[in-house]
């Protein structure tokens, strides 16, 4: 596509855009009264508008039927409630329905996966990630590994770029892989790295694991609602997620889970039980004995939070309205716009590069700025010129021109400011 760096051409593109009545779904946030560009749907995705309506609506069922809301409304009942979005989340990670479920929060959930898919034994107890894995991962793997009497140092081995380079190559990823074989006990990457917003090739990481007697698994934080999943294809053994990034449903909202579909019904993994996780046909007779239910729903500890996923729900309503081929579609475009953009800016100054993949088949729609010089001053201008971005230190700007809520005109209005602040800072 042929970009041009003018407010004319970024506003042909929004009239001509096919999703664009869908940021009309959205609350846009504010600075100095003006609608702000909101670049931040990696950290935290906006409000759907539907949403207070969707919370609003189990307020009154708890107002008007108190603790018999579980059972009493035809319409999503409490005590089903997690199966209002079992089949919205299995369409986004490319999973059957068994296979998925909201529940806990992200880094509980990765710990309580860690206790079914991380066995160590003598000979295989090394785990395989990527370097720089964001910080909740790496204290889960510090702590799975001391909690097993294994020292991080030795059982973790966490995969870097080479020298020059700022993202993984997939070869040296198998390679690794392969090279600790015969002691690999799991392999756990995240699907989209969240500093470099390098996409990972999640299907030959996972072929590659599971030839060298691996479990395979996916932090799918930056992942979920970025970029097409497959995760039943790829053959995955297990995955989790935010939903409050690109599934907009708001501030540390509910995580969920994919177990895939093999071990279903395999009862004899070990896992932390809990009532909800407990065979709903004896549920309610409270006796001693953990039966899991099959699938994800084996893996619940308590019953849902009905408000949390209400919210949940109103977003992927609107994900089930727009489809992932349509929005990746925009997000390539609109991501390949800002590219453009930030190229044209940077030159051959050398004061910045963007360190994210080149290729859109290797990225989701973050692009982060490697600034050389005087990075977080020229954020800091960004911000008070009414952008909403994300600083990281030591000295990257992360950018995400989401595909639901974003515009071409936006990312216009961020390169006008970039340039502002290249020049005045």
């Amino acid at each position: 596509m042929n970009y041009e760096n003018t407010l004319a051409f970024a506003q042909a593109q929004d009239a001509a855009d096919p999703l664009k009545q869908w940021r009309n779904e959205f609350h846009i946030p504010k600075i100095n009264g003006k609608a702000a560009y909101y670049f931040t749907g990696n950290s935290l995705g906006l409000q759907p508008k539907r949403t207070r309506e969707l919370v609003e609506e189990e307020m009154q069922k708890w107002q008007d039927y108190g603790v018999e809301g579980h059972f009493v409304p035809k319409e999503r009942p409490w005590v089903s409630y997690h199966e209002t979005v079992k089949h919205s989340l299995a369409r986004l990670v490319g999973a059957k329905p068994i296979e998925v479920v909201s529940m806990n929060n992200l880094t509980v959930n990765l710990h309580l996966l860690m206790v079914s898919f991380y066995r160590p034994t003598k000979q295989r107890y090394k785990i395989i990630c990527e370097a720089g894995a964001f910080p909740s991962d790496q204290y889960m793997f510090e702590s799975q590994l001391k909690h097993h009497g294994l020292a991080p140092e030795e059982a973790l081995i966490e995969l870097s770029p080479r020298a020059g380079e700022n993202t993984l190559r997939t070869n040296d990823i198998i390679a690794a892989i392969q090279e600790h074989a015969n002691e690999l006990a799991l392999v756990l990457f995240g699907g989209v790295q969240y500093y470099t917003g390098q996409l990972f090739d999640m299907q030959a990481i996972t072929t590659a694991g599971h030839q060298a007697g691996a479990y395979v698994g996916f932090d799918l934080a930056h992942g979920i609602g970025n970029v097409p999943l497959h995760l039943h294809n790829w053959g995955a053994d297990f995955a989790t997620w935010c939903s409050y990034k690109y599934l907009n449903s708001g501030p540390g909202n509910v995580s969920g889970i994919f177990v895939h579909e093999r071990h279903a019904h395999n009862f004899d993994i070990p896992r932390f039980a809990g009532w909800w996780g407990h065979d709903e046909g004896e549920r309610f007779q409270m006796k001693k004995g953990f039966k899991p239910m099959p699938g994800a729903d084996g893996w619940q500890l308590s019953n849902v939070n009905v408000l949390a996923t209400a919210a949940h729900l109103a977003s992927l309503q609107i994900f089930d309205q727009v489809g992932m081929e349509a929005l990746r579609l925009k997000s390539e475009k609109l991501t390949g716009y800002m590219e453009f953009i930030v190229n044209e800016l940077s030159g051959d100054k050398g004061i910045f590069e963007i360190i994210t993949p080149k290729e859109s088949k290797d990225r989701g729609c973050q692009l982060s700025i490697f600034f050389h010089e005087k990075g977080k001053a020229r954020f800091d201008y960004l911000v008070e010129n009414g952008v909403i971005g994300d600083w990281r230190e030591p000295n990257v700007i992360r950018v995400a021109p989401v595909p639901l809520y974003n515009s071409f005109e936006d990312v216009y209005h961020f390169g006008r400011l970039m340039k502002e602040a290249l020049e005045k800072i």
